[in-house]
């Protein structure tokens, strides 16, 4: 949450906007640190004030609570768990007294703009007064004329409340002051009411529940971390001591944290009722609530704050209150109140034990999981066999999710009756014959494993196109899956041009991107670079505590990445970073001169180091290796297994529209195809189509959909530069769609 809450601040200060805070009643103020040297002047443009609210307790309760916000009153909070403003259920809000007092304290602050930050609960107590709030601007303006009627210098409201004892509540709401009549309110003018004739919101989805109909990933949920590392330490004991382990984990009426936990660990069943085995409970509680937020949840939350500041400035008193949610990759608006009937339909679902129905609303994200986790938790190998042989192998460096990425392979593979095949040692292991057949059983526990099992080579084929198509006859091999980078690509192009001269390597193939750096064309995410990125991150959190304790220190980092900029941008976002230099965007004398090679680290360095003198000094860290190895990321677990279980399914079909009087002849451009991630969803690109997409010189796509957020980093790094609007969110409306999975899944 602290992410979103930055993002906001910062973004509407730029737009020239007053900011405020609602904190929460009891809540820490946000820290205030000394403004940094020398400040650089953000755009002031002329829009209606956003304005952050989160504590409706705190709304209500006016004063101190609401305090207008800096640009560095929210330094130094994207790696703290929790949120610095406070969040807490308030009773008060809920009644008509308590809704009155929150406007007249937003009316009096000139506030008519509100962006919420919270469950359904809190979404729908912001729609309701939302709807309110031209009565509640009259009931206001009619107490202040009432007061002026008789002369009084304030107005009041007298509500007695039976449950505080005694008083009468008379008609029109206005009694002599007693005790019995607790409740009071001055009105408002009617200049005030004109100026904040009505009021607009805009929703941000903070739960770690990720129980919000209409957005894949909500702003905490990948708290998953914590889980997973409790999960994987619990493993140990349980192989050790042969013992069944249960663990409880929050949700309530969704299933998604036990789900994706489920999917990420490789557990045997999702609710279990009751096991003949020695079994061990253990209830996770709220230590899943707290804690680092991860890489991702940061960058979501700054993702989604920009876009809620968005909304704000193009709000009109006629637009709808709305929601900011994530579909896939794309960042979308929907109805605020379409996707909270929606949850309440899930739940009453749940209640009443229409879990089919309930799965339905849950929607396509969660649906896709559900099948896969069921495919691969409950179902063993049938014993009719196919009559077809699938390879698969590790090609590049390793990246942590590759194991993840082959155990579904192979299982899912089994299950459609195929006979598996490991390969060793990449395109260089199939040349020399290291193949072996690979079981069920062989695969148990892959998925929590960083590295590559199979071993992995950059070694591309063309060299070896004999040796390989003798062994693709011998081991009789239908189709491949290769699990890898930049090399795995490349490699696949090789083989489709080795087809003129080896009918051997006419074979449907499949690559599935797998690299830290994200490099690879025609896939926004790559396997492996979750799990860097957090690593980076990480080591970010920790040197810039050294940074905070010695002050004016420049840290200089090296991330990996090679000529991709994706690993240093997105660090950079999540780590609240000054600058990331990269090769994708050239910069001016002033950032650097113009990007080339000889701008390295050690210059970079040395440069600070000279111009530093006397104000600062400077330290440089290379990160290394470090970055690719690791426990994969539960996104990268469970990204990797539903790639695997994808490619699986695609190529079983394309292997029998290819297949002909017994034998496999493709040699089509879509025989071989890359799965990647666009925008949405997952699609299947004929990867010669891909290669015109290519820098092969630099080895990146010619376009890189996370260039679009370096203007976002800078503007929360205070850079004088416009934001890139072209591709903001439109309003749309929640689609109960059926899942429509391929017919072999």
């Amino acid at each position: 949450m602290n992410a979103a809450v930055r993002a906001v601040v910062r973004v509407g200060i730029y737009t020239g906007a007053k900011v405020y805070f609602v904190h929460e009643v009891g809540a820490p103020p946000a820290p205030i640190l000394p403004p940094k040297t020398p400040p650089r002047t953000p755009n002031h443009r002329r829009f209606p004030p956003p304005h952050i609210f989160q504590g409706y307790q705190g709304l209500v309760d006016g004063g101190d609570n609401i305090k207008e916000a800096t640009w560095e009153s929210v330094s130094m909070m994207l790696q703290l768990g929790g949120t610095v403003i406070g969040s807490a259920r308030c009773q008060d809000f809920r009644t008509r007294e308590g809704r009155l007092k929150a406007a007249r304290n937003l009316v009096k602050r000139g506030i008519t703009n509100l962006c919420v930050i919270g469950g359904d609960g809190s979404l729908t107590g912001a729609d309701t007064f939302r709807a309110e709030w031209s009565s509640l601007l009259a009931e206001l303006l009619k107490t202040a004329r009432f007061a002026q009627k008789r002369g009084f210098r304030h107005a009041a409201i007298w509500a007695a409340l039976p449950q505080m004892g005694g008083g009468r509540q008379r008609e029109g709401g206005v009694l002599p002051r007693t005790p019995a009549t607790p409740f009071f309110l001055g009105g408002i003018t009617a200049e005030e009411a004109k100026k904040s004739s009505y009021l607009n919101i805009v929703g941000m989805v903070g739960s770690i529940d990720n129980d919000f109909c209409g957005t894949d990933m909500t702003i905490g949920t990948d708290s998953l971390h914590r889980i997973m590392e409790i999960v994987d330490a619990i493993t140990t004991t349980a192989q050790s001591h042969q013992r069944t382990f249960v663990l409880e984990v929050m949700g309530r009426h969704c299933g998604y944290l036990a789900l994706i936990t489920s999917l990420a660990c490789g557990a045997d069943w999702l609710v279990v009722k009751r096991l003949g085995y020695d079994t061990r409970v253990t209830i996770l509680g709220h230590v899943q609530r707290g804690g680092t937020p991860s890489a991702f949840d940061r960058i979501l939350g700054s993702r989604m704050g920009v876009e809620a500041v968005m909304a704000l400035l193009e709000a009109t008193p006629e637009t709808p209150a709305c929601v900011v949610s994530l579909s896939g990759n794309q960042a979308v608006r929907l109805p605020l109140m379409e996707c909270v009937q929606v949850t309440k339909d899930v739940t009453t679902a749940m209640n009443e034990k229409r879990f089919d129905d309930a799965l339905k609303l849950r929607g396509r994200s969660f649906q896709n999981n559900w099948n896969v986790y069921k495919l691969l938790a409950h179902i063993r190998p049938p014993s009719t066999k196919s009559g077809y042989t699938l390879a698969v192998l590790n090609v590049g460096a390793p990246a942590a999710g590759m194991n993840a990425a082959v155990r579904s392979t192979v299982r899912i593979g089994l299950i459609h009756g195929h006979r598996m095949l490991a390969v060793h040692d990449g395109f260089e292991g199939l040349a020399f014959g290291k193949v072996e057949e690979i079981s069920w059983e062989r695969v148990g526990g892959w998925t929590g494993l960083g590295g590559s099992k199979l071993g992995t080579k950059r070694t591309l084929p063309k060299k070896y196109f004999e040796e390989i198509s003798a062994n693709i006859s011998s081991f009789g091999i239908h189709g491949l899956i290769i699990i890898g980078g930049f090399e795995a690509f490349t490699g696949s192009l090789e083989m489709m041009e080795g087809r003129a001269k080896f009918e051997e390597l006419c074979i449907p193939l499949c690559v599935i991107p797998a690299t830290v750096s994200n490099n690879v064309p025609g896939s926004d995410f790559s396997i492996g670079a979750d799990t860097a990125l957090n690593t980076i991150t990480t080591t970010c959190d920790r040197i810039k505590q050294s940074a905070a304790g010695t002050k004016r220190r420049v840290f200089i980092i090296e991330t990996m990445g090679g000529y991709c900029g994706y690993l240093a941008t997105l660090a950079g976002l999540a780590g609240g970073a000054d600058a990331a230099y990269i090769y994708e965007e050239h910069f001016n004398i002033r950032d650097l001169q113009r990007c080339n090679e000889n701008y390295t680290t050690d210059f970079i360095y040395n440069l600070y180091s000279e111009e530093g003198k006397g104000i600062f000094d400077c330290r440089k860290n290379v990160l290394g290796h470090m970055q690719q190895g690791g426990t994969p990321t539960p996104f990268d677990r469970n990204f990797g297994t539903k790639m695997g279980a994808k490619a699986v399914a695609w190529i079983t079909g394309k292997i029998k529209e290819c297949s002909r009087h017994g034998r496999i002849f493709a040699n089509t451009a879509d025989s071989a195809c890359l799965l990647g991630m666009r925008k949405r969803s997952l699609v299947f690109q004929p990867i010669t189509e891909l290669k015109e997409q290519t820098d092969f010189e630099h080895r990146i796509p010619k376009e890189q959909w996370w260039l679009k957020l370096r203007p976002i980093l800078k503007i929360l790094a205070k850079y004088n530069i416009e934001l890139d609007t072209s591709e903001k969110a439109h309003l749309e409306h929640v689609r109960q769609k059926r899942i429509s999975l391929e017919s072999n899944i």
